[in-house]
Formats: structure tokens, sequence, C-alpha cells
């Protein structure tokens, strides 16, 4: 895709097409793949920008949780998720980035972990980093849901 804007050294907010409802079609992919892999009752909402970097997809997620937790419960869940490394420590300004931790590797890289009440409601914050060419891209993703569905006896 050309863009009509230069790219080196620049942000572009638009991956894709846009569509008639003001979002880019990679924008919807989360959408539609997040309702037809997990729930169509997941609300999703999701601003793509094309950043140059040789590899890597980054993403800064938000959700919200169903019952208050901590900082320190999430960083906890995700050290036992296989496949996830957490890089965050903030005052040793360690988290993840594309050019040092999205090369050569499986592992999905998270930081910046952050939770927050709002309006009576728990909000997680994260940063997260992947190699999308070798490492978590769609095939292995695929791949990795269907090993475990088939171990757990729920294929």
């Amino acid at each position: 895709m050309a863009y009509d804007y230069k790219i080196y050294g620049n942000a572009i907010p638009q991956c894709d097409v846009f569509l008639e409802n003001g979002y880019t079609k990679e924008e919807m992919k989360l959408v539609w793949e997040t309702h037809k892999i997990l729930d169509p009752n997941i609300a999703v909402q999701a601003t793509c920008v094309r950043v140059p970097v040789f590899n890597g997809h980054s993403e800064a997620v938000f959700f919200k949780v169903s019952n208050p937790s901590s900082r320190e419960a999430v960083i906890e869940l995700l050290l036992n998720a296989p496949g996830i490394k957490v890089l965050d420590n903030p005052d040793l300004l360690e988290y993840p980035t594309p050019v040092e931790h999205a090369n050569d590797t499986e592992e999905v890289y998270v930081g910046r972990v952050r939770v927050q009440e709002l309006a009576g409601d728990t909000w997680v914050s994260l940063w997260v980093v992947a190699d999308n060419v070798y490492g978590k891209g769609a095939a292995l993703n695929a791949v990795q849901i269907a090993q475990t569905l088939l171990n757990t006896n729920k294929f």
C-alpha cells in the first residue's frame, strides 16, 4: 500500500483502506477476529497506526476486568502464562520494544502494566510487542490455539 504521507520517521494512523464506518479494515479485523475467536459479546475499539519498524507488532491494549485487581496480580498472571515474557520495571526504564524484542522469537513481550479504577470499573493497560513474521503471527498463533484445544480435549 502506498501512503499519501512520508512514512520514514512518521506514524501514519491508517492501516489498510477506510471503511464506511470510519475505521480501517485492519481496525475492524481486530473486532471481527476477537468476536470469531473469543466471544461475539466482547466490545472492541481499536486504532491502528503504521510505524516504520523493520519487524514486529506493537500494541497498546486496554481492557476492563470483572473484579477489582492490582498491578501485581496482573503481572503474576502474565508471568504464569505460557509464551509471555514480562519486561516491566519503570525504575530501570524496562519495557519491550520491537527492535530489542521482536526478532526471531515466539514469545510475546508485555510491559507498561497499569491498573486503574475508573468510575467503579477496573481497567488494565498493557504495552505488547511480538515478532509477527517468525513468531506470534497468525499462523503460529492458530497452531498454538489448536494444540491447546487438542491437549485439553476441547476440540
